[in-house]
């Protein structure tokens, strides 16, 4: 496995890492033996970078990775978390010192760490992540021993930019795939500038360019695919990267005509973000073989100019129009 050294992290992350969001149940039924062979399988296959979140099954993700950390060790490993979605309401009030304390010593009791290595502001609205006291109050926490470093995770281009403008930020999370590649106008060149990972999130677009699905395919009632097409539980840029889902559709065959042989779509889909600057991608795996092709990507070859050109294509006919101004 290919590794990326993040400077401001002060850590080597692997180039693919395992996003732990299914593992909290919260949209498919992963029980807790498959969650274990999901994380064994990606740590076997070279993964070092796991990403979980509080809100992921209300705490269930983060204690599947501390179970996990327990049998295998935590050496060579990082594990990420998110806090802030939690605050009910969902508001810019609520993101407070007392309760980053809260929310942290919870994610602590989780994972069963005294410190958590890496803590992102889970989306928070956007007036957070441009207070200079947010960043205050996360350095207390560093200092107070609760973290090692912060981070955030972000739904648009211009929230990135605002976060790193914070001298301590070590990394910036944000939805980067083939149909999402408006990061690569201003963030993720400045994030490479300043030293900060960019933490490449909904990689596959919630399963559109694994190239599996048609306009018949159907997702469970509590699946988000199914209940938050139009954004009706969150942003909508988290269900299928924002796209319609029968534009998606139709551009993800032309995405998996292009593959090359002996890849999958999904694969070529991941090759491409680590091509254009992500420190570390985070698909998620619901079965330890899909932990294992994900992983098998960081090893394939690069892509040709040629393809890289018909890619961007796709996006500008097809694709851009829906989503570039919006994120």
């Amino acid at each position: 496995m290919r590794s990326t050294f993040v400077p401001r992290l002060g850590r080597d992350v692997s180039v693919i890492g395992q996003g732990c969001w299914q593992l909290g149940a919260d949209w498919s039924h992963v029980g807790d033996d498959t969650a274990q062979e999901i994380l064994s399988a990606a740590a076997d296959a070279g993964v070092t970078f796991f990403d979980s979140a509080d809100v992921y099954g209300d705490g269930r993700s983060e204690r599947a990775l501390r179970d996990f950390l327990a049998s295998h060790g935590a050496t060579g490993i990082t594990v990420a978390t998110k806090m802030g979605r939690r605050a009910d309401p969902h508001v810019a009030s609520e993101y407070t010192l007392d309760n980053y304390r809260r929310w942290t010593d919870r994610s602590r009791e989780n994972l069963g760490v005294d410190t958590l290595e890496l803590v992102q502001l889970h989306c928070p609205p956007t007036e957070v992540l441009e207070d200079p006291r947010t960043y205050d109050h996360l350095r207390t926490l560093r200092d107070e021993g609760r973290i090692a470093h912060f981070g955030v995770s972000v739904e648009t281009c211009d929230e990135a930019l605002a976060a790193l403008r914070d001298p301590d930020v070590a990394t910036v999370q944000i939805i980067l795939n083939v149909f999402r590649r408006k990061p690569l106008e201003q963030v993720v060149g400045a994030a490479h500038e300043a030293g900060v990972g960019i933490i490449a999130r909904v990689p596959l677009a919630s399963g559109l360019l694994s190239g599996k699905y048609d306009e018949s395919t159907t997702f469970g009632e509590g699946d988000h695919r199914n209940f938050n097409r139009h954004g009706e539980a969150f942003d909508v840029g988290e269900t299928f990267s924002g796209v319609p889902y029968e534009v998606g559709v139709e551009a993800a065959r032309e995405v998996a005509a292009l593959t090359p042989e002996g890849w999958t779509t999904a694969q070529f889909a991941l090759a491409w973000i680590s091509a254009v600057g992500a420190a570390t991608i985070i698909p998620g795996a619901s079965r330890p073989e899909q932990a294992r092709a994900n992983a098998a990507a960081a090893d394939l070859p690069s892509i040709d100019d040629e393809t890289l050109a018909a890619l961007a294509a796709i996006y500008n006919d097809r694709i851009r129009e829906h989503v570039h101004a919006r994120w």
